[in-house]
């Protein structure tokens, strides 16, 4: 199973509140932060590896969350290039204590913005090229509040700058960079973690993976009746997510870290036949985004958790079918096949865990396109009572047709044609959008 269908580990994933690091002074502030980090996960890459190695379980990434730092930097905080220099310190904590990602250089304004979410928003397109393992989240819009559409039209601006500020890179700053609606408190996946307010001081989440064991299992099943397809990926998603939860009970106690959550999302990698899209095909379209598509993957998701749930007494985070292209080979295929469109990813994003995830698209964008895609999946996700996001990646000097190659566990991707119209006016009014009438349940 570990070897033969690509059975891991997505990540385990220490959350770590920073809120009593808070000071007036930034130096000291940035030393607090510093000193707690490495002091609560000086050992998770350590203990990750020696599970990995004991359980015989890959664990793909070691990561950490931590409380969106808009909060954590208020006092001190009183420029743009003050946050920076909290995010150089965070690099260079991640760095010291070796993990591969860490999240929380966020803001959470679906609402309305103070200064100092404002000022962490301006800043990001720096903190995300000056630094390596710093990933950044804004949370735009929730049921209960609406979607702050002044926020929104902020992140079209502050995606086009980032990539701008990292043109040199492929404009790898946007990956880094997720724009959501009900961001979940204790996602332990990038780039939207963060820490919770509502979490304890530390809290082990483990992410689990498996497209390519739901896979395995799919092809032992060709033609069978829906009963029997559901009832494959339902067994097979609670053996994938008692792995993560035997992992996470582990690491729980190995660093006295109280355990979290198992978030039970199939996450793909870019590695052949680990494909959420591959399992879509074996369910029976000829490709991703073929007339179907959208039922298969309702199927897929709503089975995954219907197994993972009996699996785990604590499950949590995003908990679905993750369908990012750059990180999906099945995904790729699909598009360079001309049967996946943005607008059809939007369509199935109703459906699944987060949103129009890992989508690279012309550099020449204009940013209130951007902002029009981040709306309209704030609004899915706002009226559906879901996590939904945007990282889409505007690659400086790429147009549709090229391909632009990330690296590692990002991947690669095709340059998507992206709908030419304006929604200018629209994005430029002020104020927010109303919550919808069935968030009024008090």
């Amino acid at each position: 199973m570990i070897e033969q269908e690509n059975l891991d580990v997505r990540t385990i994933t220490m959350g770590i509140s920073l809120l009593d690091c808070a000071d007036s002074n930034i130096d000291t502030c940035c030393e607090k932060i510093f000193n707690k980090i490495t002091g609560y996960a000086r050992d998770l890459v350590k203990t990750g590896n020696d599970i990995a190695r004991e359980f015989g379980v890959p664990i793909v990434n070691k990561r950490i969350s931590i409380t969106p730092i808009s909060q954590v930097g208020g006092s001190c905080c009183h420029t743009p290039d003050d946050f920076v220099k909290i995010a150089h310190t965070l690099d260079r904590a991640a760095k010291t204590v070796g993990i591969n990602f860490m999240g929380g250089y966020s803001a959470v304004v679906s609402k309305g913005m103070t200064r100092s979410d404002e000022l962490l928003i301006r800043s990001i397109p720096k903190a995300l090229a000056e630094t390596d393992l710093l990933c950044s989240s804004v949370n735009v819009g929730s049921t209960k509040t609406g979607i702050d559409m002044d926020a929104v039209r902020l992140m079209g601006e502050i995606i086009k700058e980032t990539a701008e500020l990292t043109k040199e890179r492929d404009s790898i700053g946007c990956a880094k960079l997720v724009v959501l609606c009900n961001a979940p408190d204790d996602n332990p996946f990038m780039a939207g973690a963060f820490h919770g307010v509502s979490e304890a001081d530390a809290i082990i989440n483990v992410g689990v993976s498996g497209p390519g064991v739901v896979k395995y299992a799919l092809e032992s099943i060709h033609g069978a009746s829906f009963e029997v397809l559901c009832e494959t990926i339902k067994r097979t998603a609670f053996k994938i997510t008692r792995v993560g939860q035997l992992v996470a009970q582990e690491a729980s106690k190995r660093l006295n870290v109280p355990f979290g959550i198992i978030d039970l999302s199939l996450a793909p990698t870019p590695a052949i036949g680990d494909s959420v899209a591959d399992i879509l095909e074996l369910i029976g379209l000829e490709h991703a985004g073929a007339p179907g598509t959208t039922a298969a993957l309702a199927l897929l998701n709503d089975q995954v958790k219907k197994g993972g749930i009996m699996a785990s007494s604590y499950v949590g985070g995003l908990s679905g079918a993750f369908i990012p292209v750059s990180e999906d080979q099945g995904m790729i295929n699909a598009v360079e096949a001309g049967a996946l469109t943005i607008e059809k990813l939007e369509a199935m994003t109703c459906v699944c865990s987060v949103g129009l995830d890992m989508i690279a698209i012309p550099g020449d964008t204009p940013a209130t396109t951007v902002s029009g895609i981040i709306a309209d999946e704030a609004a899915i996700g706002m009226v559906n009572q879901k996590t939904t996001a945007v990282r889409v990646i505007p690659v400086v000097g790429m147009k549709v047709g090229d391909n632009v190659d990330f690296g590692g566990l990002l991947g690669h991707a095709p340059i998507m044609p992206v709908n030419k119209f304006s929604c200018e006016a629209f994005i430029n009014r002020l104020g927010r959008i109303p919550a919808p009438i069935h968030s009024f349940k008090n």
